[in-house]
């Protein structure tokens, strides 16, 4: 019960932190899915993306909601200054971002975030 309660908590700081850092609006509630590292072709960040516009598409075609899990993605990093893919990939994390996060559809059920690392 006290890991539970911990734990919790500290989702709720860290969905708190999101909110006064980036401006994300966070339900704390949801699983949340972390990957952060440099961005790179080769760190499947781009499988990343793609497994959660899977998800989304798996969302929108499921008449009963009632057994998905809601996710929040939160994919962080950056890119070297002339590294034309890796900005190309942060790019499509934030595009897939704007469509995935302003659908009613889906909403309370997945989100994307990009979270600058610097």
């Amino acid at each position: 019960k006290a890991w539970k309660y911990v734990k919790a908590e500290n989702k709720k700081q860290f969905a708190e932190f999101l909110k006064t850092e980036f401006g994300y609006d966070v339900d704390p509630t949801t699983m949340f899915d972390f990957q952060v590292k440099r961005i790179h072709e080769y760190k499947r960040q781009l499988l990343n993306v793609l497994r959660v516009i899977y998800r989304y598409l798996e969302i929108k075609e499921t008449s009963d909601k009632s057994s998905i899990v809601p996710r929040t993605v939160m994919i962080g990093g950056k890119a070297a200054p002339g590294y034309y893919i890796a900005k190309l990939i942060i790019k499509l994390i934030n595009d897939v971002a704007e469509v995935i996060n302003n659908d009613p559809e889906t909403s309370g059920y997945l989100k994307l975030l990009f979270i600058p690392w610097v």
